[in-house]
């Protein structure tokens, strides 16, 4: 028996085929979420708890577009194939709407190539590295954090005021502390010529041997030190330096060490003075983060790390996206995440249509310690905006404008 397709097609009609169609059309609205929970529990497990508070409080008032946020959780261990092989799966098994998360730098580029080649929209969450905007920017591919060229524009803006002369770093030898070591160097030898760098170790990020990365630098005389390093090897480094002497009589700038996920882990050898970027939680009390935060802490009866504000505000960003698109059409999310803009606990942002980078900023301040825990003091916020290189500077570093 033979049936034409104008027949199949009226008898699905008598059938009420529409109203099944609309019915799974009012279903969850889904996002597939990729991170390096077991690689980088410490920023990722308050990342994930704020993520899904955004989403609970998203669901109760009705959800985007008359639909529920509902998002499935894939981690990649830190390796970027097992990200890239997450996503194909969300994509085609899952078939969820859109793709997010990354941590690792690495990670986030993979996906960011996933991202291009299969023209699905990614929205990148942690990973830092300029490259997933600049170099190997696409049309698909955006990201929330400030950039490691952003934080180190900050940061240069106080180094650049220390009457150090001679510089030491140490970051991890891979895409995040490449680019931050890069920029660091080149905004600070444009701001003060007279800067030598007289030292530089690049361990391997998880594994840095700190006694002989100290023994380095102390080695040639620094008289101040640019720090890239994170989690574990950032808690290693600061022992083996304190041990050693090396951080006394000299000035250290550190990016990222002032969020409470790594001053936590310091407590009480949380070295003194440090020109750091990071987050004071419990100090700031502008409107929009109090209602955060009281949020975060009636949920989970501790207080937010700055993974909690990149959770919360990844969702945040979609939602807005999503209500800009009154779609979940891929190229029309795309379109809506070009200068889209939403107020987050750290107040206004947009993220640029040139480059789609968000103009979220970061905290500048000095490390100290409190009843033997790990403080941020000092600090003030930097917006984003002003720490973006001109749509002239974009054009030479992206070969894919917008």
């Amino acid at each position: 028996m033979q049936i034409d397709r104008r027949s199949f097609v009226a008898g699905t009609l008598a059938l009420g085929v529409p109203q099944l169609v609309r019915a799974q059309g009012a279903g969850p609205i889904r996002i597939g979420e990729i991170n390096s929970y077991t690689a980088q529990p410490a920023f990722l497990k308050p990342y994930r708890q704020a993520w899904e508070l955004a989403q609970e409080q998203i669901n109760a008032a009705g959800g985007v577009l008359g639909r529920k946020l509902e998002t499935v959780f894939r981690d990649d261990a830190g390796k970027p194939e097992d990200a890239v092989r997450h996503a194909a799966d969300l994509a085609t098994a899952e078939k969820v709407d859109i793709i997010a998360g990354g941590f690792l730098s690495n990670v986030g580029l993979a996906l960011a190539d996933y991202a291009n080649q299969n023209k699905r929209l990614y929205v990148a969450s942690e990973p830092l590295a300029d490259a997933l905007v600049w170099s190997k920017g696409n049309r698909y591919t955006f990201r929330l954090r400030p950039s490691t060229y952003m934080q180190a524009a900050m940061l240069v803006e106080e180094a650049a005021k220390l009457p150090a002369k001679k510089w030491a770093i140490v970051a991890p030898n891979y895409e995040y502390g490449q680019s931050a070591v890069k920029w660091f160097k080149e905004l600070l030898l444009k701001a003060r010529p007279d800067v030598t760098f007289v030292a530089e170790q690049f361990p391997a990020l998880g594994r840095i041997d700190a006694g002989a990365t100290v023994q380095a630098l102390e080695a040639a005389k620094p008289e101040a030190i640019f720090n890239v390093t994170f989690a574990v090897d950032l808690a290693n480094f600061v022992r083996a330096g304190n041990t050693r002497g090396l951080f006394e009589g000299r000035q250290v700038v550190s990016m990222l060490t002032g969020e409470p996920e790594y001053l936590d882990t310091l407590g009480a050898e949380t070295p003194e003075g440090w020109i750091i970027t990071g987050y004071p939680h419990a100090d700031l009390q502008t409107p929009e983060h109090v209602k955060f935060r009281d949020a975060y802490k009636a949920k989970y009866n501790d207080y937010p790390r700055l993974g909690s504000v990149v959770g919360y505000e990844t969702v945040q960003a979609i939602a807005a996206a999503l209500t800009k698109a009154g779609s979940t059409d891929n190229e029309k999310l795309v379109d809506a995440f070009e200068g889209l803009s939403f107020t987050t606990a750290f107040g206004p942002i947009a993220f640029r249509k040139i480059d789609h980078q968000s103009t979220l900023g970061a905290y500048v301040g000095k490390s100290a310690q409190k009843n033997g825990k790990g403080v941020m003091v000092d600090w003030s916020y930097r917006d984003g905006a002003k720490y973006l290189p001109s749509d002239d500077e974009v054009r030479k570093l992206r070969p894919v404008v917008g």
